[in-house]
């Protein structure tokens, strides 16, 4: 089983298994050569009326695109079935796409307690669905997704947003913005994994 670890402000899985997958060793001229794998992120920006999810592939050089959008709950229904709602989506996402890892928000919540503690509750659905796969989970700030997309950790949402689209080649900026959030968290991902051996 995975340990958790907490550095600085980053919670991960201990997982080597999952830096191992990052190379595979060739035979080239004659000579044993490591060359990088791809490895497919999922980016989660986690809420409850809200789940903006991105599916990326990169190769330490650049991002491909594979899918992103947003798991919607109804308004006005029982929170407990719009965990479910979210669970369900979530599955069916982990199913279809299978990510080597997933990367989430870490939450920060300085007022509205009410809130804060239901967006926990559906960000933790989102985590179960990557910890009964064994698929490590990596957390970063608003503050480590804005300087990993853009290099500027004060950056505007608008600029993360666009950075993001260049990144990805995209004609346009992803929507909704949650969306675009959880491709952002992605990309963070992506530049600060250890890709060395």
């Amino acid at each position: 089983m995975n340990k958790m670890l907490q550095s600085g402000e980053e919670l991960c899985y201990n997982n080597k298994e999952y830096y191992e997958i990052l190379w595979i060793s060739v035979r080239w001229h004659g000579c044993q050569v490591k060359i990088m794998k791809k490895i497919r992120i999922l980016g989660i920006d986690p809420g409850y009326a809200i789940v903006g999810f991105g599916v990326v592939d990169y190769d330490g050089r650049r991002f491909s695109p594979i899918e992103y959008g947003a798991v919607l709950t109804e308004a006005h229904t029982p929170f407990t079935q719009r965990l479910r709602s979210i669970h369900t989506d979530m599955e069916f996402i982990f199913e279809k796409f299978r990510p080597d890892c997933m990367a989430v928000e870490k939450l920060f919540f300085t007022t509205n307690q009410k809130t804060a503690i239901d967006v926990a509750q559906a960000r933790g659905i989102t985590v179960l669905s990557a910890a009964v796969r064994d698929v490590p989970v990596f957390e970063y700030t608003p503050l480590q997704v804005k300087s990993a997309v853009v290099g500027y950790g004060k950056a505007e949402k608008q600029q993360v947003m666009e950075m993001t689209r260049q990144l990805l080649n995209l004609s346009q900026i992803p929507k909704p913005d949650d969306a675009a959030d959880a491709l952002a968290i992605a990309i963070c991902h992506g530049h600060t994994t250890r890709w060395d051996n």
